[in-house]
């Protein structure tokens, strides 16, 4: 039996500046997902880690406790591997006064 994969873009061509997040996705069949961001632009300003968040109903989110860095430079892309994550899955981060990032963002998911 082949396993079950899909790729679902939950961010495309977003500006983040202060606190943003990306738009929740269900994912509670699968067992792994891969989540990527890509700078579509030069980033401005400080960039801080970007957290992976989990929730019951996609609407009261949980840190799932893993952070990674959001990419540095336009057209770098940077990743963070999840399991056990329940039901709903986003990215989320607080940017500083004065940072952007352009995003791409999405999620490999794998039964």
């Amino acid at each position: 039996m082949l396993p079950e994969n899909l790729t679902a873009v939950v961010a495309r061509n977003e500006s983040w500046t202060g606190a943003s997040a990306t738009e929740p996705y269900e994912a509670g069949w699968a067992k792994e997902a891969i989540i990527f961001v890509r700078a579509l632009k030069v980033p401005k300003g400080p960039l801080p880690k970007a957290r992976i968040e989990i929730s019951a109903d996609g609407m009261h989110w949980c840190l799932e406790g893993s952070e990674f860095d959001l990419p540095a430079e336009k057209d770098a892309v940077t990743f963070q591997r999840v399991s056990h994550f329940g039901n709903f899955l986003r990215v989320a981060t607080t940017l500083p006064d004065g940072a952007e990032i352009t995003v791409l963002v999405t999620l490999h998911l794998k039964a």
